[in-house]
């Protein structure tokens, strides 16, 4: 319990200093965050991969957050010549060219691919085994590396002005907006459906995958997540200059209620999703670099299916 808290201490303070240097140095401080978090998560994706037996190219999933990464940098550094859409079709374009590639250099080197197959002991072909592969590869690019690398999108929303003919010169406030909300929502859905569920007990959302989580929980966390978001949005619209941003954007307290209300069952799922991975890979954490928490991607498993929700959610309001 100490080393969990204190490694909860230690998020809090990170992500503080972070988002003070967002504000008063460089949005960058928080890319670095996204992107350090994402190789850890994608590291540990590829080891569950390899305790459930698909095998895959490890190579292509380690070193794809900072493909992905530049891409979206590219795209809200460049935003006259490309855009949000932009972005998001070239890192789908880069996972269709990882499982392409990755499928015809099995092809091609079928001798390596055959030795491959009978050092691993797998019966078939190698186009089939190939074809395996480079699937469970492109599974390894979407989860959790391309939902996460939103959250890059997300921090540098202020510069697509040229996407959105709403958003102005905000000097990175809007983008701060967004980030808590992309930050907090998890926290809020996961903390208050602990503790709620923890006073209140009851019925077990799916006991057979995550045997913790409770209805009562979830509702709990729901409601509390809506509550603490407008609380949040109220006391973000007293600061006159993001009152003015929110006039601007037409950003209402409406929009709170429900991007927190779906992002708290978004959240839950992402909870819930990772949990299932881990009980078909077998293994009880993905990881053990966050001391009383886990692996990387058990702390951040929310925050991957969060991040391309927000995305979506904002996107829809600023056009």
């Amino acid at each position: 319990m100490k080393n969990r808290l204190m490694t909860s201490l230690a998020i809090v303070l990170v992500l503080a200093l972070v988002f003070v240097l967002k504000i008063y140095v460089s949005d960058y401080f928080f890319d670095a965050l996204i992107l350090t978090v994402a190789i850890f998560c994608a590291i540990e994706m590829s080891k569950l991969l390899n305790k459930m037996g698909k095998y895959h190219e490890k190579w292509i999933i380690y070193f794809f957050p900072a493909l992905i990464a530049l891409v979206n940098l590219l795209s809200a550094g460049f935003d006259k010549e490309f855009s949000i859409i932009w972005a998001i079709l070239v890192n789908v374009l880069l996972i269709g060219l990882a499982f392409l590639g990755e499928f015809i250099i099995g092809i091609i080197f079928r001798n390596k691919t055959s030795k491959e197959m009978r050092y691993r002991r797998i019966q078939g072909s190698a186009n089939s085994y190939s074809l395996n592969k480079a699937f469970n590869t492109m599974v390894g690019l979407i989860y959790p590396t391309f939902m996460l690398m939103s959250l890059i999108i997300l921090n540098h929303i202020d510069n697509f002005t040229t996407t959105f003919s709403k958003v102005g010169e905000f000097g990175g406030q809007l983008s701060l907006v967004f980030m808590l909300l992309a930050i907090l929502i998890p926290v809020f859905a996961d903390t208050f459906a602990y503790l709620v569920g923890s006073l209140i007990g009851g019925k077990k959302l799916c006991p057979k995958i995550s045997p913790n989580k409770t209805i009562s929980g979830v509702i709990g966390g729901v409601l509390f997540t809506v509550i603490l978001s407008v609380c949040l949005y109220f006391i973000l619209n007293s600061v006159q200059s993001i009152y003015l941003i929110f006039n601007e954007t037409g950003f209402a307290f409406w929009h709170v209620i429900l991007i927190s209300f779906f992002g708290s069952i978004v959240s839950a799922c992402g909870d819930i999703f990772e949990s299932l991975l881990k009980r078909q890979a077998g293994v009880k954490d993905t990881g053990h670099i966050l001391a009383g928490h886990g692996g990387m991607l058990d702390r951040c498993d929310s925050y991957v299916f969060v991040a391309p929700y927000l995305l979506l959610a904002v996107v829809f309001i600023l056009l």
